[in-house]
């Protein structure tokens, strides 16, 4: 399997909950991890330093670790009747 590097402007997926979620705000606060839900997709913003992705959700811009997100996969064909 080949896995994509992840780089700005990707769209990935949620893997797992952080313990909680710091915001991507000049003045960064900590919000609780059940604003999100595994599976959630969003589109990379920038990398920030110490190891962060900025990443645009539907639900706000989140500061989130490379270990709990992925590429996110597209299943363009998924209804074949």
């Amino acid at each position: 399997m080949n896995e994509q590097p992840i780089t700005v402007g990707s769209k990935v997926s949620l893997i797992s909950k952080p313990p909680y979620l710091k915001t991507a705000d000049p003045m960064p606060m900590l919000r609780p991890a059940d604003i999100l839900d595994v599976g959630d997709e969003g589109i990379i913003l920038d990398r920030r330093p110490g190891g962060y992705w900025g990443v645009k959700f539907a639900q706000g811009t989140f500061l989130i670790e490379s270990q709990y997100i992925a590429i996110a996969t597209t299943q363009e064909s998924s209804n074949l009747d």
